[in-house]
């Protein structure tokens, strides 16, 4: 069920309201629905009938209150104000976020999707401050009273979210924000023709950009989930990427983008009726394109076509469950010598190639509370104990493929005279970030600019792999 916005409210840190709009007329300024109760009603009927009729009904009772007072005194005054962001009063929800010093309010008084109300508070947020110069804060918003109303107006209509790109919405909202003179941000330049832009196919994309060297930057950032077990079986594994672009082109270009993915090569080979490359296939799951993608062309042709927006933007997303290449392998040994020694044993192989190299890398190895003292011994870079987070911490600069360092460590515990627990051995941690290496196999096959002027453009591609939640148990 979508957002059914009833109002919405800007509050300071005392509650007063700074700005409001009402979508709605199910909860008014002064309105709060309470449940329902009976109500005995007594009927006399006409002369020609001798019995009384008393019917039973039920009535809504309307409590002449203020929401604001109420949210101030139910949310605001208790203890429990950061404990949950939806609250509940009488027949009405209350969706808040603090966003610096001001709360937004969403008041709903039916069933609604409460992620999208938080989407919508965050994007509107990200507006604003495109707006305002990049802050968002009770002197922007008593500075600009007159263009959050008119955006308000534009992002919610009947209390359904809009609308929120700062990109389209600059296209015919052209005032400007008054301004916090501490942002360093540089104000937008006004968009010429704006009637012409919102009538335009291209909302997102303003025309008669000019550049000296037509450049495109597209960057695909990987991070790994792993959870392997102490006998090196993999528990859990999955890869969440994200495509991400900067283009600088004159024009209106059209671009299309070919993906090594399995879909899109299947039907590449039926359109040209021979089978398929060899190489590589892959298996895109929960993917999530950028507006600007064709969806008709996608479904039809499985290449990815669009008219791209000016500047940086994030073209699609996607998750990989199955043909994971993981970079790392970890291989600890951990012996516990008495209850006051410990014998800590850990190889890292990269598995990568070994004209790349990993940046960064930082393994975790826990160990116990009642650890005194240590003394290492590693192959490549340098470890510490860290008492803050009961780790050793092994850190390697660059590290190559295909290699296996090694770190060997002496743990010296303090013997205590209390009930001896069991430790826990929470998993070792990984950190790391590998440039042109994808987890996932993905590549790009080509990237084709069109346009009309049939300038030359150079295309750049990057691949880069981090760590997400990287761990092995020991």
């Amino acid at each position: 069920m979508p957002l059914a916005a009833s109002a919405i409210y800007f509050l300071n840190l005392r509650g007063d309201v700074l700005i409001n709009r009402l979508y709605r007329d199910d909860v008014g300024s002064d309105n709060t629905i309470l449940p329902l109760r009976p109500v005995f009603c007594v009927f006399e009927v006409f002369k020609k009938t001798e019995a009384i009729q008393i019917l039973s009904v039920y009535t809504i009772e309307i409590l002449r209150g203020n929401m604001v007072d109420a949210f101030r005194v139910h949310i605001m005054q208790t203890k429990e104000l950061g404990t949950c962001p939806v609250r509940q009063i009488g027949g009405c929800s209350f969706f808040y976020m603090r966003i610096s010093n001001v709360y937004i309010v969403i008041v709903v008084s039916s069933n609604a999707n409460v992620a999208c109300a938080f989407k919508f508070v965050v994007e509107a947020v990200t507006l604003f401050k495109s707006y305002f110069g990049g802050s968002f804060d009770e002197d922007a918003i008593r500075n600009n009273f007159v263009l959050i109303y008119e955006l308000l107006d534009e992002i919610m209509d009947f209390g359904y979210p809009q609308n929120l790109s700062p990109e389209i919405l600059k296209l015919y909202i052209t005032q400007e924000g008054v301004r916090s003179p501490f942002s360093s941000k540089t104000a937008d330049k006004p968009v010429p023709n704006a009637t012409l832009q919102v009538t335009g196919a291209v909302g997102w994309r303003r025309e008669g950009l000019v550049y000296k060297k037509n450049e495109v930057f597209l960057d695909i950032v990987e991070s790994v989930n792993l959870l392997m077990s102490s006998k090196g079986s993999v528990l859990r594994c999955d890869v969440t990427g994200k495509i991400l672009m900067k283009c600088f082109l004159s024009g209106m270009p059209d671009l299309k983008l070919g993906l090594n993915d399995k879909i899109g090569l299947e039907k590449e080979s039926q359109l040209k009726s021979r089978p398929a490359k060899s190489g590589k296939t892959i298996e895109l799951d929960d993917v999530t394109f950028h507006q600007c993608v064709n969806l008709t062309r996608f479904n039809s042709e499985k290449t990815v076509s669009f008219v791209p927006p000016d500047g940086e933007f994030e073209l699609m997303k996607y998750r990989i469950t199955e043909g994971v290449n993981l970079p790392f392998r970890v291989l600890p040994t951990i012996k516990e010598l008495g209850r006051t020694r410990m014998e800590v044993n850990v190889k890292v192989k990269s598995v990568f190639g070994a004209k790349m190299f990993a940046l960064g890398v930082v393994i975790k190895i826990p160990v116990p509370k009642q650890t005194a003292k240590t003394s290492f011994q590693v192959t490549s870079g340098k470890a510490k104990y860290s008492p803050s987070i009961d780790c050793l911490v092994w850190k390697i600069r660059k590290f190559p493929g295909q290699t296996e360092p090694t770190l060997s460590a002496e743990v010296e515990l303090i013997s205590t005279i209390t009930e001896k627990k069991s430790w826990t051995r929470p998993p070792i941690q990984m950190e790391f970030q590998v440039p042109m290496f994808t987890a996932s196999g993905l590549r790009v096959r080509f990237l084709k600019v069109w346009e009309k002027s049939g300038y030359n453009t150079v295309e750049w591609v990057r691949y880069i792999t981090k760590a997400g939640s990287y761990e092995v148990r020991c």
